[in-house]
């Protein structure tokens, strides 16, 4: 038996500082675990070669600076976590290992007035299918990370009230699919889970303070500082698309004028086009047209950027993120909408916020909030289970990085 402060629980201490790190990362070289864990050099080396011998991490040659190093990452077989993404007209699933590698993911439409219990059923044979198309061991299931357009509270899980999946208020996500796979749940709002996305493989690399910002039915922000996503008490931080614009504006969903949402989200957005365009049209078709030079379309998404680049202004004043990562459909416009970001934030924010920050589009395109919802179920699994041989069983709780 370990007792606490004895060599032996230090050293199974550090041995779990390590694997966190690399489970956190995906992939480290050996001084980059040193920087991240604060351990020796030395200690890292016999750390890893420890943890390579009985088969938790794999090392393969790298390069780092232009000198030879050595890349470390779990073992491929470790485990497995999958991601789950409810979006306004789609059900989307991946399944990833431990080493941050995506082994498949399927994408389908989804009724958006379908209640909870088939959208569940729905996602849980796609789970299945997807299980069976790759050949992994279900008791290899370390987590699930799961996604949802609306806002969870943090103490009960319950999904609030959203018209984005009308019919789902009051559900409690985690607890639905939990009941269906046998396996830990971990949920979060859509935006949140984009901007870990974004985070971990995407635009959002290498930085600690950004906010992810979603533009669709609704407009969210996903914000992350110092690392972590914060979610405020009540887990509703980053609803940036309720920023009142123009207080005699249009009524928004929330009950107030002239919000945000009122001026940038495409259930008020598309309506100023179809006239000309017809019923049918949608954000991807708007920002396809204006790519191909339809006036009518540049402008309408000159105008939402403007009105997305006051928001971003507020943040910067709030919050001084470094990094501003446009998410949806509207950021394949590219500069066509980031260009009047740019000005609105140049124009409205404190010069020296503005300087600072950086506009960019999202690198995950429509995969964001997947990838986000793996990243979720990784920084929430347990890194004694995987010392202990088994990624199935109760999962001891983590210092996570991303939450």
């Amino acid at each position: 038996m370990e007792t606490p402060g004895s060599q032996s629980s230090l050293h199974r201490a550090n041995l779990e500082r390590v694997v966190r790190a690399v489970r956190l990362a995906g992939s480290l070289t050996q001084a980059e675990i040193a920087r991240t864990t604060g351990l020796s050099a030395a200690t890292v080396s016999n750390i890893v070669r420890e943890l390579k011998d009985g088969g938790t991490v794999e090392v393969t040659p790298t390069s780092a600076g232009g000198r030879r190093a050595r890349s470390v990452s779990l073992s491929g077989d470790a485990g497995i976590v999958i991601g789950v993404d409810f979006g306004h007209t789609h059900l989307r699933v991946a399944i990833g290992n431990l080493a941050h590698q995506v082994l498949a993911e399927e994408s389908e439409p989804l009724d958006v007035d379908a209640s909870a219990a088939q959208g569940f059923d729905r996602a849980e044979q796609l789970v299945s299918r997807l299980i069976a198309a790759t050949g992994v061991d279900r008791a290899k299931i370390a987590g699930v990370g799961l996604g949802v357009p609306g806002p969870i509270d943090v103490e009960s899980g319950t999904l609030g009230s959203t018209a984005i999946l009308p019919g789902w208020g009051g559900t409690r996500p985690a607890e639905e699919l939990r009941g269906r796979l046998g396996v830990p749940v971990h949920v979060d709002n859509d935006a949140n889970l984009g901007a870990l996305g974004e985070l971990v493989w995407g635009s959002g690399r290498g930085v600690r303070d950004l906010a992810y910002i979603k533009v669709a039915s609704g407009v969210g922000a996903g914000l992350v500082i110092n690392g972590k996503i914060y979610r405020g008490p009540g887990g509703t931080a980053g609803e940036i698309g309720h920023i009142t614009l123009d207080e005699a504006g249009p009524v928004c969903r929330c009950g107030n004028r002239g919000c945000l949402e009122t001026f940038a989200a495409a259930r008020y957005v598309l309506p100023l086009l179809q006239p000309g365009h017809g019923p049918d049209l949608t954000m991807e078709g708007v920002v396809r047209l204006a790519r191909d030079g339809d006036p009518g379309c540049r402008r309408v998404i000159a105008d939402v950027g403007r009105h997305i680049g006051s928001g971003v202004a507020n943040l910067c004043n709030l919050l001084n993120p470094s990094r501003v990562v446009l998410g949806g459909d509207l950021a394949e416009a590219g500069e066509l909408v980031l260009g009047p970001i740019r000005e609105s934030v140049g124009r409205y924010a404190i010069p020296s916020a503005a300087r600072q920050l950086s506009v960019l589009p999202g690198a995950l395109g429509g995969r964001a909030e997947v990838l986000g919802a793996l990243a979720l179920a990784l920084s929430e699994m347990g890194d004694s289970t995987l010392l202990d041989g088994s990624a199935t069983g109760a999962l001891p709780a983590a210092t996570p990085v991303f939450t």
